[in-house]
């Protein structure tokens, strides 16, 4: 039995097709609405071959597009790294035995993942810009990455700390009875097997963290989507600009997600070799149970 049967009945003829009619309509009105922005569109103009041919020149990929997709991962390569540190150290903080460092760690996570990404990155441009010495065109950049950093980071930390309560408490048992603390086993044995558990959340992360780089366009900063909205002020294609800029970012998102996908398999493979091997290994100093000898032809009972 499936576990789709054992949570609700499956459909019957009729109920099939009511999905089915259901499903239908619903392809139709999607494909009719758009139809109805494809058609508006096309009256505007939107569709002109003057508007799309700039994508086609070298020029306009030379000084606006990868410029700006530069600045993008520049951006968003140096938040991944600092949230991954801040996201251990946090999340680790998080689950120590000590309360007082438990307690501030999840206060500081909680604080930053509930206050908005764009507001942190207004507050730190306007901080490093009036009470700080960095070069004013360094500014937008560093406003970007410490929120980032900060919002993504309590998220890792969050992710660090629900992996770890994950794992079977036999883990932790296991490691304090080979003579490990409490501590060791945490940095030794279990959170390996949460990395290893949480992977695919920390790569979506990482999609969202490059997705809200495109934020820093609000403080200034220079980056993909900024320099698209430059080259639709110039060339007045704005709405082309735009869904060039999303294709991009979605084909940086696929791409991040099948990396994601491929690299959850090759771990998730290793992890099974990894048991069968030690399935197949006995125990140090015991002996294998010699079966007994069957008694002979004849013999006495």
């Amino acid at each position: 039995m499936s576990a789709q049967n054992v949570l609700f009945d499956a459909p019957g003829p009729k109920a099939r097709r009511n999905i089915m009619v259901g499903n239908i309509l619903g392809v139709l009105l999607i494909a009719a609405l758009l139809w109805v922005a494809i058609s508006g569109l096309a009256d505007k103009g939107q569709f002109d071959a003057a508007k799309w041919t700039p994508f086609l020149e070298w020029r306009t990929w030379e000084y606006f597009m990868l410029p700006g997709l530069l600045s993008t991962l520049k951006a968003a390569a140096v938040a991944v790294v600092t949230s991954i540190v801040f996201g251990l150290l946090f999340g680790i903080g998080r689950l120590s035995a000590f309360k007082p460092i438990s307690w501030v760690c999840g206060l500081v996570v909680e604080f930053f993942r509930a206050v908005p990404v764009l507001l942190m990155m207004v507050f730190f441009y306007q901080f490093l810009s009036k009470s700080t010495s960095v070069n004013p065109e360094q500014v937008p950049f560093y406003a970007v990455v410490i929120a980032l950093t900060l919002y993504n980071g309590s998220v890792i930390a969050e992710l660090v700390r629900s992996g770890v309560f994950g794992l079977p408490k036999g883990q932790r048992e296991a490691g304090l009875a080979i003579g490990l603390t409490p501590g060791q086993s945490l940095r030794s044995i279990e959170m390996p097997q949460a990395l290893v558990a949480m992977l695919p959340a920390l790569l979506s992360q990482f999609v969202v963290i490059l997705k809200d780089s495109a934020l820093g366009t609000f403080i200034g900063y220079t980056e993909l989507l900024d320099y698209a909205r430059r080259l639709a002020a110039g060339e007045g294609n704005i709405l082309p600009a735009l869904l060039v800029t999303a294709a991009i970012f979605i084909a940086l998102n696929w791409l991040l997600t099948f990396a994601a996908q491929r690299l959850s398999r090759r771990l998730g493979a290793r992890a099974g070799k990894v048991l069968k091997i030690e399935d197949t290994i006995e125990p140090e100093g015991i002996e294998a149970p010699v079966p007994a000898a069957a008694p002979a032809k004849g013999a006495a009972k």
